[in-house]
């Protein structure tokens, strides 16, 4: 297996998106991704050297007034953002301590997106400042104390998933934080503060036509799972709805580590796509000589122009049964949790949003950061660094 970045282009492209829109310290962006602050600083200067500003350079009166909109937009996102986290503690009969706890809640958080004055809080939510910090300084329970800081951290780990962790990934995030507690009380204090894990939706339109082929074998038997990373992959194609029309998603998964080692986007989910998603994960440099690739029967995977690639590329070809979604399950099951935890909760305007949001999900979240239940609930990422640890001391 060849050596290769730990990186993939699309990761880097969307970490430079991120660190140019943001206009925020790339080391709060970088510690955010996981990456080395100078990796990134590298990586943002690089592409503004090669991506020079078309439009003439701001006077100082016109860099003035620009920055001066930019503090007023920041203090109204701020302001629009901690009215929608505080509605919850505004209904009617909620006591006059829960608006406090809101408080302390925010004030635990030590991100820069809510940092808002006492004065601020106690304004919007109705309440007096002195009566604020006497209730802080009020004695309480140690049970009490302990549920109520459970419960903080409990509102972090569930935002930082964007509202798609249930309690056992809440459990295990709790774990990694080294906080002890059950995962019953966790799933209790879940339900006290409301928060509740996106839903899938029921419903799936086959995208593929049934192949008469029956020549092709079925190598993997519906065992995902692979002693090494590189050495069973298996892929499907998908569709996402856009108001310019059906973006397709094709993609190539690691039965190992569960990672996205390679996936392409277009217009079409004809057979150059799938291919274009395989040569994406070569390129990766995570794809074993001989390595079985795995699909379902549709037309375009049994295809003979996408078994001469195989071919020609070292790729044992596999396939499932006509209709039969189980021999396929691992892709079923990523374009499952793609759908429920992100795509049918935005409304895409153009396909480049919805490319764009996509790999920024894939890279940045479910490759690198998202605790996978059949990993033990530790993320593609940490099972690849692991194998390559212990390949490297062997």
């Amino acid at each position: 297996m060849s050596r290769a970045s730990k990186y993939s282009p699309e990761f880097r492209e969307e970490a430079v998106r991120i660190a140019i829109e943001s206009q925020r310290p790339i080391a709060h962006i970088a510690k955010e991704l996981g990456v080395n602050s100078e990796s990134l600083h590298t990586w943002v200067k690089r592409h503004k050297k090669n991506h020079p500003p078309e439009e003439p350079g701001l006077d100082l009166s016109e860099r003035a007034r620009l920055r001066e909109l930019e503090r007023i937009n920041r203090e109204q996102t701020k302001e629009i953002e901690f009215l929608k986290k505080h509605s919850r503690v505004l209904r009617e009969g909620s006591p006059v301590s829960g608006r406090y706890e809101f408080i302390e809640t925010m004030r635990f958080d030590d991100t820069a997106e809510y940092a808002f004055t006492i004065d601020f809080m106690c304004s919007s939510l109705n309440v007096s400042r002195s009566g604020y910090y006497e209730w802080r300084t009020r004695p309480e329970s140690a049970t009490h104390q302990r549920r109520e800081h459970l419960k903080l951290l409990i509102e972090k780990a569930f935002d930082d998933s964007d509202g798609t962790y249930g309690h056992r990934r809440v459990h295990a995030q709790l774990q990694r934080w080294d906080v002890q507690a059950g995962p019953d009380l966790v799933r209790l204090l879940m339900r006290q503060l409301g928060l509740e894990p996106c839903q899938p939706r029921p419903a799936r339109v086959c995208l593929t036509e049934a192949d008469g082929s029956g020549l092709i074998p079925d190598l993997v038997q519906r065992d995902f799972t692979a002693a090494r990373p590189g050495v069973k992959l298996v892929g499907d194609i998908t569709y996402v709805p856009t108001w310019q029309g059906w973006l397709y998603l094709a993609t190539v998964i690691d039965c190992c580590t569960r990672e996205v080692i390679g996936y392409a986007m277009g217009d079409h989910y004809r057979t150059p796509l799938i291919i274009q998603a395989l040569k994406n994960a070569k390129r990766n440099g995570k794809v074993s000589k001989g390595a079985i690739f795995h699909s379902d029967r549709g037309s375009n995977y049994t295809s003979s122009e996408f078994g001469t690639f195989l071919a020609e590329n070292g790729f044992r070809r596999s396939v499932g049964r006509t209709g039969i979604c189980y021999d396929n399950a691992l892709a079923e099951s990523f374009f499952g949790t793609l759908k429920n935890e992100r795509i049918n909760r935005v409304v895409y305007p153009t396909r480049e949003r919805a490319r764009r949001d996509i790999t920024r999900y894939i890279e940045h979240w479910y490759n690198h950061r998202r605790l996978h239940s059949a990993l033990g609930y530790n993320t593609p990422a940490e099972i690849y660094a692991a194998y390559q640890e212990m390949r490297l001391a062997a």
